[in-house]
């Protein structure tokens, strides 16, 4: 399979409908736990499709008495698998964390440089990724760029106070700097379990990740951002032809 055959629908056929996507993911989520060992200490991602991720590891700890240990990366995350019955730790637990799973807004082929952080977890997905032995990551095909930023803002996690003046030197770094909103009351911002703010971040499509990267972490007020450069090991891409496996080149 070709990456054109993978992001045709999402490039020059227009987007896929909610409902494809929805299945692409699914397959992709479906195939990265088919693979989860026994006795596995999981980073939980969270999102939409990490959603279809625990709900696929629920299902094989009930079908097949599966036994694997938790560590979510947000507090919703957290509630969902504990309803469907996935044992749980916590990241401070002297636990070595055999593997995470998430999703992605964008990946980069072929390096699998990653944006993250559409659903406000960037900075506890970012944590347990670091502290992960291994990294996957589940997304459609619709994710897949040649360039970061070409569609998806850089979430920036910020601190509250001073927010204003944090996005002000955001924008001398060349990016235009939105205060994400409450989904249900606009007038409001978006607070992270952490207490923080996330500034979206528009920038167009990014030629040196590494280097923008570094000069975010390094502007006062930010707390983390949504770039996630060289931490991935394997990504599952669901798409038109199927899942394909993708793992960091050599």
């Amino acid at each position: 399979m070709s990456d054109a055959d993978l992001t045709g629908a999402g490039a020059e056929g227009g987007r896929p409908s909610a409902e494809v996507q929805t299945a692409w993911k699914l397959a992709a989520a479906r195939a990265a736990v088919a693979a989860i060992p026994n006795g596995a200490v999981i980073g939980l991602g969270s999102g939409t499709t990490a959603d279809l991720m625990l709900a696929e590891l629920a299902e094989r700890v009930r079908r097949e008495g599966l036994r694997v240990t938790g560590i979510p990366t947000s507090e919703r995350t957290r509630a969902e698998a504990a309803r469907l019955g996935i044992a749980l730790a916590d990241i401070n637990d002297n636990l070595v964390i055999t593997l995470s799973i998430d999703g992605a807004d964008e990946v980069a082929l072929p390096q699998l440089d990653l944006i993250k952080g559409r659903g406000g977890a960037l900075l506890r997905e970012k944590l347990i990724a670091a502290s992960s032995s291994y990294r996957v990551i589940i997304a459609d095909a619709s994710k897949v760029v040649t360039t970061l930023a070409s569609h998806s803002p850089v979430p920036v996690e910020v601190v509250a106070f001073g927010w204003r003046r944090t996005a002000e030197r955001l924008a001398e770094l060349g990016a235009r700097p939105a205060l994400r909103p409450l989904h249900d009351d606009p007038r409001r911002p978006f607070v992270t379990d952490e207490g923080h703010y996330i500034l979206d971040c528009h920038l167009g499509p990014v030629l040196r990740p590494d280097a923008l990267a570094a000069h975010i972490k390094a502007t006062v007020g930010v707390v983390e951002h949504g770039l996630f450069i060289g931490m991935t090991e394997r990504v599952y891409i669901a798409g038109p032809q199927g899942v394909r496996v993708y793992d960091q080149p050599d």
